[in-house]
């Protein structure tokens, strides 16, 4: 009676095992008989002449032994060898120096064997699930889901996914704004997963420039199809954002694309990210200009970069563009420089109080909208940016021929003309005034 309630707790056991998730029915097998192996090593000492033959379907087993027959008494290695007299027993043909075959009746060895049994596969169990939950997770990374807070702590949150998987969101990870209920319902993104000790974690993240990333696919079906790429993100969590989009398809506006009729689709991710605010601007490969891009709403008259160890620009903007090319806090600075990959240092332009400068644009009646394009790839906004270039430099970097070159000069000197010509007067005057006393010495001399 005791050994068929151990049989049956073995099936039992087995059973329980058999329907688990992530777990194939190769790897189940497998996993039965190296507890099995594991067991029957601890009872014979040896495994190696032992067959376990596992059925996952109908959760039994069998187990089958050989050893080699030896005389009467002369047993050396009980593992592996039997008593002929024993071999008889189990085939009466058998005969000394062969081999003989049992089957082994598991549930004999007593309830600590299948307790023993039970242990090694919990613990082979946990240890394959901890590797397919590390594995499916870190192939995952990048993902947006959707998870219900389970717990609340202090420093971070416990959320269950539709699997009833266990997941952490740290305070770090959260964007300022939020604040959690048992039982609600949040999106992030997958961070991370850790495995520290063969203990894995996920770690969920909505501060990320991967969580604007996701939601920005979901609600733009242009990006989602890949007709807009998202070149780049940068973000101050709950505060401010910038991103760089761009279109393969010249009838598509990504900029307009992205923040939707009436800004319908940049509204819902700005309600997400708890009132974040998002600049969305226009990807170009043509550096300074995406500088200048990146520093909007402020206007740029010039920029100088240096390609080092650590990339930076230097950009000269007029004094009262000042405070929109850095932002609240620095935001637009920081967010501009995380944009770009560039160290962006703000100066002011060069000029003396009282001085005015015009912006290229207010030049479209006189010059080309396309040769002003070309001068705003260079880092020129203004006219006194391109007059401090000088002729040569413009010809250089632009490839104008130098007759348009003369006439862009030309156009832009004319405004501030009148300075320079009175200042060439004066200069001219005081020449003179300076050759008549000499001139009159010389007559004087003379005669």
């Amino acid at each position: 009676m005791a050994k068929k309630k151990e049989t049956t707790s073995l099936i039992d056991s087995l059973a329980e095992f058999k329907d688990l998730k992530n777990i194939t029915k190769e790897t189940m097998v497998s996993v039965l008989e190296d507890a099995f192996r594991n067991v029957l090593s601890k009872i014979f000492g040896t495994d190696s002449n032992c067959d376990v033959i596992i059925n996952p379907e109908r959760g039994d087993f069998e187990i089958w032994r050989t050893r080699r027959v030896v005389g009467n008494g002369e047993v050396i290695n009980p593992p592996l060898e039997v008593e002929l007299k024993e071999a008889q027993m189990l085939d009466p043909e058998a005969e000394i120096g062969e081999e003989v075959t049992d089957q082994v009746d598991f549930s004999a060895f007593g309830r600590r064997a299948v307790i023993n049994l039970r242990q090694a596969l919990a613990s082979r169990i946990l240890e394959l699930q901890k590797d397919n939950f590390y594995a499916n997770f870190s192939s995952r990374i990048g993902e947006l889901i959707t998870a219900e807070v389970y717990q609340v702590w202090k420093r971070e949150a416990l959320l269950i996914d539709d699997e009833g998987n266990e997941l952490l969101m740290p305070k770090s990870e959260q964007i300022p704004g939020d604040f959690f209920r048992k039982g609600e319902t949040v999106r992030a993104v997958i961070a991370r997963v850790e495995n520290e000790n063969n203990n894995p974690k996920v770690i969920l993240s909505r501060s990320s420039g991967e969580f604007l990333k996701r939601l920005l696919e979901l609600n733009v079906p242009e990006i989602a199809d890949g007709l807009i790429t998202l070149k780049a993100v940068a973000r101050i969590p709950g505060e401010r954002a910038k991103i760089a989009v761009e279109s393969y398809d010249d009838r598509i506006d990504p900029v307009g694309a992205c923040v939707g009729m009436n800004g319908s689709r940049i509204r819902g991710i700005v309600r997400e990210l708890r009132g974040e605010n998002i600049d969305v601007t226009t990807y170009t490969s043509n550096t300074l200009l995406f500088i200048q891009r990146a520093l909007s709403p402020a206007k740029v008259s010039a920029i100088t970069l240096s390609e080092g160890d650590v990339k930076e620009a230097e950009v000269y903007v007029r004094p009262e563009e000042v405070p929109l090319a850095i932002g609240k806090n620095a935001s637009n600075l920081k967010l501009a420089s995380l944009l770009t990959g560039y160290r962006i240092e703000i100066f002011r332009d060069g000029e003396t109080e009282g001085e005015e400068d015009i912006y290229l644009d207010e030049f479209d009646d006189e010059i080309d909208p396309w040769v002003i394009d070309l001068l705003k790839n260079m880092g020129c906004t203004t006219a006194k940016a391109v007059l401090k270039k000088g002729k040569e430099e413009v010809i250089t970097s632009t490839d104008l021929e130098e007759s348009t070159v003369d006439h862009l000069f030309a156009v832009l000197s004319a405004e501030f003309g009148d300075e320079e010509s009175e200042g060439a007067t004066e200069e001219e005057a005081t020449n003179e005034e300076d050759l008549d006393p000499k001139e009159g010495e010389s007559e004087g001399a003379q005669d």
